[in-house]
């Protein structure tokens, strides 16, 4: 069985990291690039980076910002916001980032993720989905959470997967920020759906619910931002204890 990831987010507000609960009530944090050092520090197994209020003109400013942060960390880098062509893929990249995110721009261009994949590989393409019950059903949002789509989130995470996407960044919107544990039923039904590792994020409140989406859920890794900022949970508490629920972790 392949080693479960514990990965911290910072969600990136103009230079500030930020959170909001349910994508909402958004206030600043802390600095990215000190917590970006003090995450490698802790054992993350991974770091993500999305640019909430991504725009072009902000770009060589998220560039800018990306290479500090890349300076400082010696783990896995995915960075993401407003990314909409091969050119913003390779300003990352070459600015230290080793994979990235996309969301808004694959579903309004789905080549998109054939493009990113043919040029650099599918291993640095991660999709992001944003989900929201609506109804019976689990659909994808677009711009923040800003935009409903009648695209139900189990199929394009598979079309996705079909096009070049090599993992799946699944958030659901309704858990995030609540601190009231992960989207169990939607995360284990994209899990079984495709056949590239799935990140599960939004609703971590206590170490249970970590270990509850790796075992119920089949998620291969699990995203959280505001405990981690806040000090809640230690990263390093948490993979003992998921360790002794005999969940393979890196310590």
């Amino acid at each position: 069985m392949l080693t479960k990831r514990i990965i911290p987010c910072l969600d990136i507000k103009d230079g500030k990291t930020v959170k909001g609960v349910n994508f909402e009530n958004i206030k600043a944090v802390g600095d990215p690039v000190e917590l970006a050092s003090l995450y490698a520090q802790m054992n993350a197994d991974e770091l993500v980076f999305l640019d909430i209020s991504a725009s072009n003109e902000k770009r060589k400013t998220l560039s800018d910002l990306v290479k500090q942060i890349a300076r400082v960390i010696n783990i896995p880098f995915t960075v993401g916001g407003g990314i909409s062509s091969i050119d913003d893929v390779r300003m990352l990249l070459d600015s230290g980032a080793d994979k990235i995110s996309i969301n808004t721009a694959a579903v309004r261009n789905p080549r998109l993720i054939s493009e990113i994949a043919g040029q650099f590989g599918s291993q640095c393409v991660v999709l992001a989905i944003d989900s929201k019950r609506i109804g019976q059903e689990d659909h994808v949002f677009l711009n923040g959470g800003r935009i409903a789509t009648d695209i139900k989130t189990i199929n394009w995470a598979r079309e996705a997967v079909s096009l070049g996407a090599g993992e799946i960044l699944l958030t659901s919107m309704d858990h995030d920020g609540t601190k009231e544990g992960f989207a169990i039923e939607i995360t284990r039904a994209v899990s079984e759906a495709v056949q590239v590792p799935v990140i599960a994020s939004g609703g971590a409140g206590k170490m249970e619910d970590f270990a509850e989406v790796f075992i119920q859920a089949k998620a291969d890794a699990a995203l959280a931002a505001s405990i981690f900022h806040y000090k809640e949970i230690d990263i390093n508490d948490l993979k003992r204890y998921l360790k002794q629920q005999d969940i393979p972790i890196r310590i």
